[in-house]
């Protein structure tokens, strides 16, 4: 656990430094009239991560964490079989996005993530995976003016209703 520990801290502060270099290259500041820059939502993130990692990676010298604390092993069966339940959902979102939306991947994953994996009621999954990527589309497209893809026309009606309360 003690190495698991470090080496995923270790990777994910260099795939933040990365993802820092590689939103530079659009304006990563506020543009007048505009909003924030292409780059500034994924290199502020990626400036987060990066603090996460130094923090854990700070925690892990001190030996103050439990996991620094422990010689188990980073994963047991269990843990395993939710890296693959967790990471085959995600895999999907990403393979639904240009099918059905950002928007309708993101229902679909919270509905597999709440009602599957979860076990949580219809109410709760069907109400968060429906108000959810409602909310995130105002947000994105409203708000921030930014476009996410739509996916094949067969999703034009909905956003079609969606835009016309935005414009």
């Amino acid at each position: 656990m003690r190495n698991g520990e470090i080496i995923t801290a270790g990777v994910l502060a260099l795939f933040s430094l990365y993802l820092m270099w590689k939103s530079a290259e659009l304006p990563i500041g506020y543009i007048a009239g505009q909003g924030p820059g292409g780059g500034a939502w994924p290199f502020w993130l990626a400036v987060m991560m990066l603090l996460s990692c130094v923090m854990i990676a700070w925690n892990w010298w001190r030996g103050v964490s439990p996991p620094s604390q422990s010689d188990a092993p980073v994963l047991d069966s269990y843990g395993w079989k939710m890296l693959a339940l967790v990471g085959g959902g995600i895999i999907a979102f990403v393979g639904l996005v240009n099918v059905i939306s950002m928007y309708g991947a993101i229902a679909v994953f919270l509905l597999y993530y709440l009602k599957y994996l979860g076990r949580h009621g219809w109410f709760l999954s069907l109400t968060l995976a429906l108000v959810l990527p409602v909310a995130f589309f105002f947000f994105f497209e409203g708000a921030m003016r930014i476009t996410m893809p739509t996916g094949l026309a067969f999703t034009d009606p909905v956003f079609n209703i969606l835009y016309e309360i935005i414009y």
